[in-house]
């Protein structure tokens, strides 16, 4: 029986090219989403994987969402912890809401979902959990305190749980991506969009795919011996020592 994954945030931008390259890989592909149901039902007809509704920053919801795709498919063996949001300012101008909102959705996500699948995965004695973070996590941003900070955030649970569950045959890594060329960043204006290119050294933006490829080799099984990492995908832009 092919092995089961769930996607969060998966019918839109980098999480549908996540979704497809997974479906493609022979996975049994769940893709969790918000609130945008028209694109939803398109990444179901596009690729043939369940789609799951939810809210990620609820622990209940995220409870639900994974007894949903069990029910469909059995056990979950993959998570990508993909969903995210920005509610950008600086500091002195951000309000509360915003930072929680960010911290809840970006952070504590990650916390809601992997409780809810790490106890099968750690009786199973496997599991491949990928953290979806951001050059932002590594480096910083102006205008981006809570998005940094819940994506730096999200580098650390992935060093510490992947000590946790190292001898269960369980995984934990996160992919830190640079600018990509999704509907996000496209609605950047021109000026400050070419600035950013400028600064990316490979002169373009990063695919979607060449994201899902990333998470593809992580969620392997080949790749067993790889947990605790943060694998930085983003031109060149930032390098982590």
């Amino acid at each position: 029986m092919s092995r089961v994954a769930f996607v969060t945030g998966g019918t839109r931008g980098i999480g549908r090219a996540i979704t497809a390259r997974l479906k493609a890989a022979g996975y049994q592909v769940a893709a969790g989403y918000a609130g945008n149901d028209a694109a939803a039902q398109a990444c179901a007809n596009e690729f043939g994987v369940l789609v799951v509704k939810g809210n990620v920053s609820s622990f209940a919801d995220c409870a639900r969402a994974v007894a949903e795709v069990e029910a469909a498919f059995g056990p979950i063996d993959v998570l990508v912890n993909n969903a995210g949001i920005t509610r950008d300012a600086v500091l002195h101008r951000m309000t509360e809401a915003h930072w929680n909102e960010v911290i809840h959705v970006n952070l504590a996500s990650i916390f809601n979902m992997t409780r809810n699948v790490i106890e099968g995965m750690r009786e199973r004695n496997y599991g491949r959990i990928v953290n979806i973070s951001s050059i932002n996590g590594q480096k910083g941003q102006v205008g981006q305190t809570n998005y940094s900070a819940a994506k730096a955030g999200m580098i650390g649970f992935t060093k510490a749980l992947a000590q946790e569950n190292a001898k269960k045959g369980i995984t934990v890594n996160a992919i830190a991506p640079g600018y990509i060329d999704t509907e996000m960043v496209s609605s950047v204006p021109k000026p400050v969009l070419d600035q950013i290119v400028a600064n990316i050294p490979v002169g373009r933006l990063g695919m979607a795919d060449e994201i899902a490829r990333c998470v593809a080799f992580l969620a392997a099984e080949d790749a067993g011996f790889i947990t605790g990492a943060t694998l930085t995908v983003n031109g060149g832009q930032y390098i982590a020592g």
